[in-house]
């Protein structure tokens, strides 16, 4: 079983700074992401394992949660402390939260200056 962090408990966690990794397609990740995700395709997450630390747990998002189960437990399986965000992005922006748009990771600050 996948170990998943649930909405509350991640907007907790990412407000206090934690490494999200989002998985959705570059696409995807571009209409709107979590502030500070870093994107890493499903497809290509070995390639970007080395950017990962492996001292701090690893929030793994998605669109709805599938693909960032996939990766979660490909990254537990290598040593990572890796959750799966349970609703993805769209529970993430349902619920009102903040996104960013783009190629770059974005910060919560940057949307305050707009």
């Amino acid at each position: 079983m996948v170990p998943e962090i649930d909405q509350q408990r991640f907007a907790e966690a990412h407000a206090a700074g934690a490494l999200v990794v989002d998985v959705r397609n570059s696409g995807e990740y571009r209409a709107g992401h979590v502030p500070g995700a870093r994107s890493a395709p499903l497809p290509t997450l070995p390639l970007a394992l080395a950017e990962l630390p492996k001292d701090r747990p690893v929030h793994v998002i998605c669109q709805s949660g599938g693909r960032s189960a996939q990766a979660t437990s490909l990254l537990r399986d290598l040593g990572y402390d890796a959750h799966s965000v349970s609703g993805g992005t769209a529970a993430w922006v349902d619920a009102g939260r903040p996104a960013v748009t783009g190629d770059e990771p974005g910060t919560p600050d940057a949307l305050q200056e707009k």
